[in-house]
């Protein structure tokens, strides 16, 4: 049975079928998107509830926690971690990957409604939920300053003009304005001056309250006209609120300016942003969780143009992160590197076969196999990504190995003489189940990858439908392509004519190398085969070794990418005041700014719904080009918080911005486990133990927690006889305190394009201390002047209080994070956590939650053995199937554990960890090293059954004759990994774990297998011959069933 048959004998057919995958590829290739990485992202949603004023505790009694029951009763519900702070809450909710984002949406959304009663009545906005995770850093971040206009002016354009038009994009998840900003007015009342008019608070807040409404009216209907009632009743200048009048004394009217002053101002006076060291409003956007990064940020930047001509001149709007950058940087990188490696490929077999002609033909099935791939992505809706080029530069070397295997088959015979169509039908017919047999093994090995669940299964999806599209379309190729081409190009050059033409120097060269290669090689495989017993030994011992490498190489999840972003978060002590924090965070920012690869940041601070603590701030930080720094995104880190590490107040901690975003929430530093205890006092005494425990480890550094119980509170201690004896309740000291100290919202000014709020506040300058809340004045049914100070009903002393309150589910929980050391895996990072919890004891209450990346890490490392377990397993199914032999296909898996010695030993070398892309290395090289065995044994069983051969001869003369392939086929493999090692641009760290697993499991196991698997053959053959004494007459065992 020959397949090659007809495509041999219809050269046009074969021809235009082929010109057929190329133009389907070709436009399949335009129409792929561009990504960093597959689309992994978990359905994520953010829910942010703002309440102006609130403490910790309000907040999570009265908001967080209402919202909370209900989200705990949603189905698909991952995980629910939640934060609230002064005046902010946010719940994170991350549902499971096979649920839209639309339907969580529809979920959360009712959710949010159903607690809607149970919330605050004067919450200034209800909860307000984005389709956006949390942790994944902004794709692109813009500033907008201006040198003449105030900062409230650039907020409002900002908001009206760029945030609407940028959040109608596709794939925009949510549009948050850093530096708060939004234009308000603000009255500022004087306590003492009120109290000496005898007026209260209370009757302040309600005469400014009615002095500007925006109701409706009626209509008047006459006969003939009617007229709508419109009236000047909303105040839309502030200067208006001074005039007003608000009570009478002595028959003198008292007016507004006489106790309060009216400014405009910034609604949240406690916000503050940066460019670099220019105050400035930032537009952060961030994407929905599984849009393209391009596509979204491409959308936008057309519409920038259009938008920045709507603004005024004097508003500069520079783009500070782009991530694109890097992303179409890495993704040109490998197609570089893609380029080179088919380059290298088609140099080695022009090395080998010493033909042009013989060469054209692998160096045009290459190009055909790769580019039929990309229709496969096209289909499945894949994208050009890290991990989809990475398979197709593996795949080059899978791909020429067929055509290799062909085209020297046919050239063997075209050399002994045969016409090259007659060579062309016979080599195709001797190799057809060969190649059939190498692609169905190597497919069979990218099967366990398909069935991976969970995070690390959808990254793998794309990698194993892309190669297995490539394998497949090589197969087809390389059994009617090539050998169409061998019968029409390969030409029978007889022995006397070659000594005519005189031979090249280094054609004269190579043919004496290989020649004299595979003559030692024999010479060395006859010493072998006489020490049969020691080479067994020298087997097993292999095996044995794998197994120890395997055990003590540290375990990684995913290499830490140099995106060219870092995230910067900065911590000042719990008690510190916006002022200082403000002025801190920029000392911090003028440090980093003065490094020299640090191109430019963006900083912010104050409680929005990115940042959630006063004493926390964040800053992002771009870095120049790949090709103008001196060093990677780590070893800047490093120097920067080195230069950090004495700014008085103030610590940084600073991690690289990663493509692959698993987590929920933003940490400090890069890895992150949660611990969950119900007794939220428990916190106090054993987090600090646990990061201080966990700082020894000299595996990790930058140890950080999110527990912040140490804030300062002025705790009013209410005396209820007395205040009830003077008509005063609770609710009248909390209205007043409220009143003066949360930038109350009491009104709000409506406009065509916007909304803007009065607030109410007592005069700042007048309180800065614990003393002056005497001053505070409360009304009285039964005091003589009908007022009394707070002091005489209350009495106020300083406490600590929390400043963030963190749930998990329902519970009270604490994020721990932590960065590796340089040269630590993180498998090492998830042993010292588990070493400290029982070194310090920490009580069975506790949780200890993996995140993100410790989470899919150790999901992942269950799966890593049983992922290579079920590849070998799956491969000698489908060789036993193939080969009708239960015996034969252990010989040909005997290579692997060499394989494995060389990928485990050259990550070690390179002092890297067994990560998921080594992984994905050791399973792609079961497909590779397998095949030199494959076409060793293909060739001893034919000789044995067609030529009669005693099965040691039979090897012998296999191995002799498949030696040139072999050497080909691995070289040619080892070629198109040599780019993934040697690449240093954007993204190289992911691929190089890749190239060298593959590099190192060729080298070492070409060495080996070429001299213990003829061994082994032996040795089963006769163990074989032993257990079935009496063979079955009519088939002999092993032979390939056609």
């Amino acid at each position: 049975m020959n397949p090659s048959r007809l495509f041999i004998l219809r050269p046009v057919a074969t021809t235009l079928l082929m010109l057929a995958i190329l133009i389907v590829g070709g436009v399949s290739y335009l129409n792929l998107p561009v990504s960093a990485l597959p689309a992994v992202d978990y359905p994520t949603i953010q829910v942010q509830t703002f309440y102006p004023g609130a403490s910790p505790e309000v907040m999570t009694s009265s908001v967080t926690a209402p919202l909370e029951r209900q989200f705990g009763q949603l189905a698909n519900l991952n995980q629910m971690t939640s934060q609230s702070s002064a005046g902010a809450s946010v719940i994170t909710l991350q549902f499971s990957l096979d649920l839209s984002l639309d339907i969580a949406e529809q979920q959360v959304q009712a959710a949010i409604n159903a607690a809607g009663n149970l919330l605050p009545s004067d919450l200034p906005a209800p909860p307000v939920y984005a389709k956006v995770n949390p942790a994944d850093a902004p794709v692109l971040t813009l500033a907008l300053t201006s040198k003449t206009l105030p900062l409230t002016q650039v907020r409002d354009l900002a908001e009206s003009r760029l945030a609407q038009k940028i959040s109608q994009v596709a794939g925009v998840g949510l549009v948050s304005i850093s530096g708060g900003q939004r234009p308000s007015v603000r009255v500022r009342f004087n306590a003492r001056a009120l109290a000496a008019y005898g007026l209260n608070i209370d009757d302040l807040r309600t005469t400014i309250t009615n002095l500007n409404v925006n109701t409706p009216k009626g209509t008047i209907d006459g006969p003939k006209q009617s007229y709508a009632i419109n009236a000047n009743d909303q105040i839309r200048d502030p200067k208006a609120y001074d005039s007003a009048i608000i009570a009478y004394r002595n028959g003198a009217p008292v007016m507004l300016s006489e106790v309060a002053d009216v400014v405009e101002g910034p609604e949240n006076t406690k916000l503050g942003a940066w460019a670099d060291a220019t105050p400035a409003v930032i537009l952060n956007i961030q994407r929905q969780p599984g849009a393209n990064v391009i596509a979204t940020v491409d959308k936008i930047k057309s519409l920038l143009p259009q938008m920045q001509a709507s603004l005024p001149a004097a508003v500069a709007v520079a783009p500070l992160t782009d991530r694109t950058t890097t992303i179409r940087a890495s993704v040109e990188d490998v197609q570089f590197e893609l380029g080179l490696a088919i380059a290298l490929v088609v140099l080695v077999i022009f090395l080998f076969l010493r033909s042009l002609s013989a060469t054209l033909i692998p160096s045009l099935s290459v190009p055909l196999s790769l580019v039929g791939a990309l229709s496969v992505m096209d289909l499945y809706g894949f994208s050009l990504d890290n991990l989809s080029l990475m398979a197709l530069t593996i795949a080059t070397g899978f791909v020429v190995d067929d055509a290799i295997v062909v085209i020297e088959n046919i050239a063997r015979h075209v050399e002994a003489g045969d016409s090259p169509l007659e060579a062309a039908l016979k080599g195709s017919r001797e190799i057809g189940f060969t190649i059939i047999s190498l692609t169905v093994s190597l497919i069979a090995v990218l099967i366990p990858l398909l069935f991976m669940g969970d995070v690390v299964g959808r990254l793998f999806h794309e990698f194993a439908i892309t190669l297995a599209a490539t394998i497949i379309i090589s197969a087809v190729v390389s059994l009617t392509l090539v050998p169409m081409l061998c019968a029409r190009l390969l030409k029978h050059v007889p022995e006397a004519e070659t000594r005519h033409r005189r031979e090249g120097a280094i054609s004269r060269l190579g043919r004496r190398a290989i020649d004299g290669t595979i003559e030692s090689y024999g010479r060395s495989l006859r010493v072998v085969l006489d020490h049969q017993g020691l080479t067994l030994l020298v087997a097993l011992g292999t095996l044995a070794l794998t197994a120890y490498l395997f055990v003590v190489i540290p375990k990684g999840f995913f290499p830490v990418q140099d995106t060219g972003v870092i995230q910067g978060i900065t911590q000042a002590d719990q008690s510190v005041s916006y002022a200082a924090m403000a002025e801190r965070q920029q000392r911090m920012a003028e440090i980093v700014l003065k490094d020299p690869d640090v191109a430019s940041l963006s900083s912010f601070i104050g409680v929005d719904g990115q940042n959630v603590t006063l004493n926390s701030g964040r800053m992002l930080i771009n870095l120049k080009p790949r090709e103008e720094r001196t060093a990677s995104a780590s070893a800047i880190i490093r120097r920067i918080s080195a230069a950090a590490a004495d700014a008085p107040g103030m610590r940084l901690y600073m991690q690289p911005v990663q493509d692959l975003t698993i987590d929920t929430a933003v940490s400090a530093t890069q890895y992150q486990v949660i611990l969950e205890s119900p007794n939220i006092d428990d916190f106090e005494t054993w987090v600090p133990r646990f990061t201080e425990a966990l700082a020894k480890s000299p595996v990790v550094t930058d140890v950080a927690s999110d527990h912040q119980g140490q804030g300062l509170a002025a705790y009013v201690t209410i005396d209820r006889p007395t205040a009830g004896r003077y008509g005063i309740t609770p609710a009248t000291i909390d209205n007043a305190l409220y009143d003066a100290f949360g930038q109350r919202i009491i009104s709000t000014i409506f406009t065509q394009s916007n909304q803007y709020r009065v607030i109410l506040e007592a005069d700042p300058k007048l309180h800065t201390t614990l003393r002056s809340l005497d001053a505070i004045y409360l009304p009285s049914s039964t005091a003589a002047n009908g007022q009394v100070p707070l002091s005489a009903v209350a009495r106020i002393s300083e406490r600590r209080a929390p400043l963030l309150i963190s749930h998990l589910g329902q519970f009270p929980a604490t994020t721990v994070s932590f960065n590796l050391a340089p040269g630590a895996a993180l498998g090492q990072g998830v042993e010292a956590i588990d070493r400290v919890k029982a070194e310090i004891g920490l009580p069975p209450s506790f949780r200890v939650v993996p995140q993100g990346s410790v989470f899919a890490f150790q999901s992942a490392l269950g799966n890593e053995l049983f992922l290579v377990l079920a590849a070998i397993v799956t491969v000698y199914i489908v060789l036993g199937v193939l080969y009708e032999s239960f015996i034969h296909p252990i010989t040909i898996l005997s290579t692997l554990p060499s394989a494995g010695i060389g990928a485990l030993l050259g990550l070690m070398l390179f002092g890297l960890s067994l990560d998921i892309i080594a992984v994905i290395g050791i399973v792609l090289l079961i497909g590779i090293v397998k095949k030199n065995a494959i076409m060793m044994i293909d060739f001893a069983l034919q000789a044995e059954r067609e030529d009669g051969l005693e099965p040691r001869e039979a090897i012998f003369q296999a191995c002799l004759l498949r030696f040139r392939p072999i050497l080909m086929t691995t070289l040619a493999a080892l070629f198109a990994a040599v780019p993934l090692i040697l690449g240093t641009g954007v993204g190289s760290e992911l691929r190089q774990p890749l190239g060298i697993c593959i590099a190192g499991g060729l080298i070492v196991s070409q060495v080996l297998t070429l001299f213990t698997t003829p061994v082994i053959y032996l040795a089963f053959d006769r163990l074989e011959r032993r257990i079935s004494g009496r063979r079955d007459p009519d088939l002999t065992a092993g032979e390939a069933l056609p």
